[in-house]
């Protein structure tokens, strides 16, 4: 299949036609226009076979996370998506792959109203490079430097399901259903609008919850407090024989794209307000403090020493993606 032909069965599948664009996919670059009193948030990932997804997984799910983890990152700043660039990147031309791909991205897509306006196509090892760009109302942006001492840690959803999926895959355990944390993430977009009027901080968790709240420490400047049974764990958690290993993944496995944010006390009623009206847990782990550095306790109080930090790219340290 030639290039231009791969470009047109991406355009041919490309349902979404906003009215703020201009120009889209078949020009040097694309024109969109900009609506009066936001900002313009523009995010960028990555994703490399055999580090951000296993060799094997289905074309349908990577198309889909790759869009996925960049409309996370404009969730976790407040950001209603709007158009996305995809840069393609395959060993060779596979008809069947491609639609496969094109389904798990453009439905995702549709869901939130993006429209694909442009991008690159190539030959080599199998890489996607998405741009995200989303709205925010001028002055409204959540970012990771607002947290104070006093305010609460909160996590949307649950935390480590997607590291535990994968610690199975990677140990060989085949299941006939998807592995749906880890390939199918569900980017928080509706709790990060809302979050506009409610969080001073706010990351998405995609490199393990010790290392994302590290950013937002370090950008606050302070530190934190955070109570170990009161991380959120998924049923299928729970389930576990080993409790331990689970709270573990929850702290470090990185890849569950949940939102965690700060809050002064007083938004407490608005954030269960919001859990109601999204019907998603938020669950209340720990306390912004104003000393450096992130302290992990047991409920009586027992200091808890966590071996790995989350997943980091150029590291020789331990995660649960097992790079």
């Amino acid at each position: 299949m030639a290039e231009f032909k791969l470009i047109d069965r991406f355009r041919q599948r490309n349902k979404v036609q906003r009215k703020d664009v201009l120009q889209g996919i078949g020009d040097d670059c694309a024109r969109v226009e900009m609506p009066q009193g936001y900002e313009l948030a523009i995010t960028s990932d990555t994703l490399c076979e055999g580090v951000h997804f296993p060799q094997g997984t289905s074309a349908h799910a990577i198309g889909y996370k790759a869009l996925a983890v960049n409309l996370s990152d404009l969730a976790a700043m407040g950001a209603q998506p709007s158009w996305v660039t995809l840069a393609l990147t395959l060993p060779q031309h596979n008809a069947r792959w491609l639609d496969d791909f094109a389904e798990g991205f453009f439905t995702l897509a549709e869901r939130h109203n993006v429209q694909l306006i442009g991008g690159d196509t190539t030959q080599g090892p199998l890489s996607i490079t998405v741009q995200a760009h989303g709205f925010i109302p001028a002055g409204k942006a959540i970012t990771r430097s607002g947290a104070k001492p006093g305010d609460y840690i909160c996590v949307t959803g649950t935390l480590g399901q997607a590291g535990l999926e994968l610690l199975k895959l990677n140990g060989g355990i085949q299941r006939k259903t998807p592995y749906n944390r880890l390939n199918y993430p569900e980017p928080r977009i509706e709790a990060g609008i809302a979050l506009r009027e409610i969080a001073s901080a706010a990351i998405d968790v995609s490199d393990g919850l010790i290392a994302d709240l590290g950013h937002i420490l370090d950008a606050g400047q302070v530190g934190a407090r955070v109570v170990l049974e009161e991380l959120p764990l998924s049923v299928t958690m729970m389930q576990d024989q080993d409790p331990a290993k689970m709270l573990e993944l929850a702290l470090t496995a990185g890849d569950d794209y949940e939102i965690c944010f700060t809050m002064a006390e007083e938004h407490i009623d608005a954030a269960n307000d919001l859990q109601k009206e999204l019907n998603l847990p938020i669950k209340h782990i720990g306390n912004i403090e104003e000393a450096p550095g992130l302290r992990i306790h047991r409920k009586e109080g027992v200091p808890l020493e966590i071996s790995s930090g989350g997943y980091e790219h150029f590291s020789e340290k331990k995660n649960a993606r097992g790079k």
